[in-house]
């Protein structure tokens, strides 16, 4: 089970997440109509007002990410969220397409995604990681619901302006929900080296990019899915665009009880690279489904739910098995690129759907995405199963050189990490238990004054 430190952090940086992903994701359903009122607005900017923040994200959370690698992490993410919140501030004030155009590119520079997963992985054992990142997961994927059920209701209230000013508040929101995590110091052995040898050797590692490519393509049908369903919804199940919102939260509670035992098997039973590519052969599925059946109301929502539930799982595998594969000392870097990916998947998968919806072959379009899929499984077969370590948490020593009790650690074979959480006096080492022999097992019990089974 989780600590009491993990579970708060958990909450906190789901939050952060959540708030951030609520603000951006209510602008979509309304402002293809809502942003007609701006000053010089075409369809083709209106479309660069919604798509600009992923192009953002996309290019800056690799540097970002680079940073958080040397640099403390949360004084990132709180100038991450400052953007965010400045940018919604900016739109709000528009009175022009352009002003929004620039508002919406400010609020995506603060592109902290993968520096708010990095810290989560700081501040969780080992065994608890896939749980966290699956709760994180789960955020995303609620506050996506809910976005787009008060959006259109929000704006009928407060106006575009309005909305934007919600954004703001949010992104001000998770700025405070910040303090609930504890402040960490990482110690780890550091090979000093640039930024850009840095990138090139995450990007040199196939493993790595298997999962950048998984991020990427499950965002890409996640997001062209978006575009291309709500209009089957209302003409084969008789769904108002209204209630949509109605028919995806019952789906998101279903996957959540397929979801986390899925999890658990994987983390406890080691079975990651098993589940990994049964959620792969699930989202397909569902996407078969949907092929020859879309035309009913109840194959419609079947096909879906299937998606859902395979989609969730995979929302909360990646980061886990991403910070497992990770070296290290390029944890966030490689987080960067994954995030990257994500958010270029769903600039890839919007401009799709609306591809799919010109083909005016519903069957045909579903085909294309299954294929897709089909693609992403035959490359994710090459994955290897990721390195499993064991965390121990101590209390720390009632000595003042930290620093050197940390150094000597770390020279043990198989130690792989310790982060230390001074406030709190408390530390989480990280062991490989196939790497650490009977000398490095002593040496650990003389350095903690206690034997501990490894």
């Amino acid at each position: 089970m989780m600590n009491a430190l993990e579970r708060r952090s958990t909450f906190a940086l789901s939050s952060i997440f959540a708030l951030r992903m609520l603000g951006l994701f209510m602008i979509i359903p309304v402002f293809s109509v809502a942003g007609q009122s701006y000053q010089y607005a075409t369809p083709a900017l209106i479309g660069l007002a919604v798509g600009i923040y992923g192009l953002s994200q996309a290019i800056l959370q690799i540097p970002f990410s680079l940073w958080a690698d040397r640099f403390s992490r949360k004084p990132l993410i709180v100038f991450g969220l400052f953007l965010f919140a400045l940018g919604g501030a900016i739109a709000a004030m528009s009175e022009t397409i352009y002003g929004v155009i620039i508002g919406r590119a400010i609020a995506g520079a603060g592109a902290v995604s993968a520096v708010v997963m990095a810290l989560l992985a700081d501040v969780t054992r080992e065994e608890q990681r896939t749980k966290a990142m699956a709760i994180m997961g789960m955020s995303i994927g609620l506050s996506f619901v809910v976005a787009f059920s008060l959006g259109p209701w929000l704006t009928s209230l407060v106006g575009i302006s309005g909305l934007f000013w919600v954004t703001t508040i949010m992104g001000l929101l998770a700025i405070f929900a910040l303090f609930l995590v504890p402040k960490t110091t990482r110690h780890h052995k550091n090979f000093q080296q640039g930024y850009l040898n840095q990138l090139k050797q995450v990007l040199k590692m196939a493993n790595l990019n298997r999962l950048h490519v998984s991020v990427f393509t499950l965002h890409l049908l996640l997001t062209a899915m978006f575009v291309y369903v709500p209009s089957q919804l209302i003409e084969f199940a008789g769904i108002p665009l209204s209630r949509h919102g109605v028919v995806y939260l019952p789906l998101l509670v279903v996957s959540l009880f397929f979801a986390f035992p899925s999890i658990i098997l994987a983390e406890k039973y080691r079975k990651m690279r098993g589940i990994f590519l049964t959620a792969i052969s699930g989202i397909i599925i569902g996407l078969i489904i949907l092929i020859f059946g879309y035309e009913s109301k109840y194959v419609l929502l079947t096909g879906l739910g299937l998606f859902f539930i395979a989609f969730n799982v995979m929302e909360a595998l990646l980061p886990s098995w991403l910070s497992k594969a990770a070296p290290i000392q390029s944890k966030a870097t490689a987080m960067g690129v994954n995030a990257s990916g994500q958010f270029l998947g769903a600039f890839v998968g919007g401009t799709l759907g609306g591809q799919l919806l010109m083909l005016h072959n519903t069957a045909l379009g579903w085909s294309v995405l299954a294929a897709i899929a089909i693609i992403w499984l035959l490359i994710s077969f090459g994955l290897a199963q990721p390195r499993y370590l064991t965390s121990i948490v101590l209390k720390l020593p009632e000595v003042k050189q930290t620093d050197d009790w940390t150094s000597q650690l770390l020279s043990i074979h198989g130690i792989e990490e310790v982060v230390v959480m001074s406030e709190q006096q408390v530390a989480y080492i990280k062991v490989d238990k196939q790497q650490i022999d009977d000398a490095g097992r002593q040496h650990l019990t003389h350095l903690l004054g206690k034997e501990v089974a490894i």
